[in-house]
């Protein structure tokens, strides 16, 4: 069983289609690793066995008619806990939302029932997906597979550490701020966030609306692309999804890097960037050039705005979309109260997190009467300037290299301080705040053996050239690591 495990989920994919493994066999292989190894991981926050048996076993009798519904069928998967599940608890790992359980599915959660894969659970993260630890969870601590001592990042840090302790053949996570990119990078496992509108939000606990997307955390860039083809696409019940059909993100993807350009911000590699991150991106850019691509370093002075417009925007539309947790109509509901102000009041200062409180309160201010134009108004504008940076670059280059974090995974505790926390998410915000598609892939370890995640940004909905350098470069390396 160990095997099955071990194996990539294409390479699971195959083993499935020629019935040489049933995916009840799968099934009980990753149920079995979850059973033996979560409980020094801590990567799930609910697991659906009984669903998860019944699902493949309803996926083997379809293959057995020769009815396969997508390669796909059959392979076991986590899903993190702000997708709504239908019947199975959504938690968001706040205790406003514990005992809460969805009377529907996210659309990309019945995009890939309808494709046939088993949903082996939900995974842990920050509380309503604000942190870059995954510390701010208020359910469980998940440990970094590459070292228990360590964070696995966040905010999807149950579902980059989940695959990388092979205990979900994929996951998908959700990114606002390079929630699914850095943990990647923390665990040595590939992470895609794909362009805004690329992949629907409905169902998805929103966090800042106009820069939260679902995408896939996986063990190879293939399997990233395969995950990437079962839940993109057009969907008439988000406003903000793209109409008209996915490409096929698996054609091409071993087209190489010939020929293609290549841009390296120095603002990406200055100060506050860990000195073995920077030496083994830089490494990257010259296996690229060896691979016949063309690097170029070049200066982008306005990325060094993006992350204090990004914690103004996202705080702002986090005040706003977590107003609907008062204790009325679902969530949780302070025991003791006076009036209703008392009611709103005593349900979130106790149901909700520090961190969950720090944002709302910061929000709630920069929208407030006489700060609006000073902080909301001027985060927005900064965001234009974001966006018509990487349009002038993207005139000259096809993709942009960066750091995915400036620094390996740390240790439980050691940034105690909001700011330095905030600061992990420097290389991932410009992507969420001009809407881009950004991929984070292995690119080798420092000193320690700790996972460097190299990240590519790349063109609006231009996911298939951002796979093929990817995987360029993953396959120059000898593959996968985990």
């Amino acid at each position: 069983m160990n095997d099955i495990v071990s194996m990539t989920a294409l390479e699971l994919s195959k083993a499935l289609e020629a019935r040489e493994i049933s995916s009840l066999e799968a099934a009980r292989a990753y149920l079995r690793e979850i059973e033996d190894r979560d409980n020094d991981i801590g990567a799930y926050l609910t697991v659906s066995a009984k669903t998860a048996l019944t699902q493949a076993a309803a996926s083997d009798a379809r293959r057995a008619r020769g009815e396969a519904r997508s390669p796909f069928d059959g392979m076991p998967a986590g899903i993190k806990d702000n997708i709504c599940t239908r019947g199975v608890r959504t938690t968001c790992a706040s205790r406003m939302l514990e005992n809460f359980v969805p009377p529907y599915s996210a659309t990309v959660v019945e995009k890939l029932e309808n494709a046939g894969v088993v949903v082996l659970g939900k995974l842990n993260m920050d509380e309503f997906a604000m942190g870059s630890s995954t510390e701010n969870s208020a359910l469980r601590r998940t440990r970094n597979p590459a070292d228990p001592s360590r964070v696995p990042g966040g905010s999807s840090g149950g579902s980059a550490a989940a695959v990388a302790a092979r205990m979900a053949a994929f996951a998908l996570g959700s990114d606002t701020g390079g929630s699914i990119r850095q943990p990647a990078s923390f665990c040595g496992v590939v992470g895609l966030k794909p362009s805004y509108g690329r992949v629907s939000r409905y169902g998805l606990v929103a966090f800042a609306s106009s820069l939260d997307q679902v995408g896939p955390i996986a063990r190879s860039v293939e399997d990233c692309a395969a995950a990437l083809q079962l839940i993109a696409g057009h969907d008439p019940r988000d406003g903000t999804s793209v109409p008209g059909e996915a490409p096929d993100f698996m054609e091409g993807i071993d087209g190489g890097v010939a020929g293609m350009t290549l841009a390296l911000p120095g603002e990406f590699l200055g100060e506050g960037v860990a000195p073995e991150v920077k030496e083994a991106v830089l490494r990257a850019a010259k296996r690229y050039e060896s691979l016949g691509a063309r690097v170029e370093t070049i200066s982008m002075p306005a990325l060094g705005s993006a992350l204090p417009a990004y914690y103004v925007i996202s705080s702002a539309e986090a005040s706003s979309n977590l107003a609907r947790f008062d204790g009325v109509r679902y969530g949780a509901r302070a025991a003791s109260f006076e009036g209703m102000g008392g009611l709103y009041e005593n349900t979130r200062s106790e149901y909700f997190g520090a961190e969950v409180k720090r944002r709302v309160m910061l929000g709630t201010f920069a929208l407030s009467s006489g700060y609006y134009d000073a902080y909301y108004k001027k985060a927005l504008q900064v965001r234009t300037l974001v966006t018509q940076a990487f349009a002038g670059v993207f005139a000259r280059f096809d993709l942009v290299l960066s750091p995915s974090a400036p620094c390996v995974a740390w240790r439980f505790g050691e940034k105690s301080d909001p700011m330095e926390m905030y600061l992990s998410d420097v290389c991932t915000v410009p992507a969420n705040i001009a809407g881009l598609p950004a991929l984070s892939l292995p690119c080798g370890g420092d000193s320690n053996g700790l996972p460097i995640g190299l990240q590519l940004m790349g063109k609006h909905f231009d996911e298939k050239g951002l796979l093929r350098a990817a995987y360029a470069l993953e396959r120059d390396s000898g593959g996968r690591k985990v």
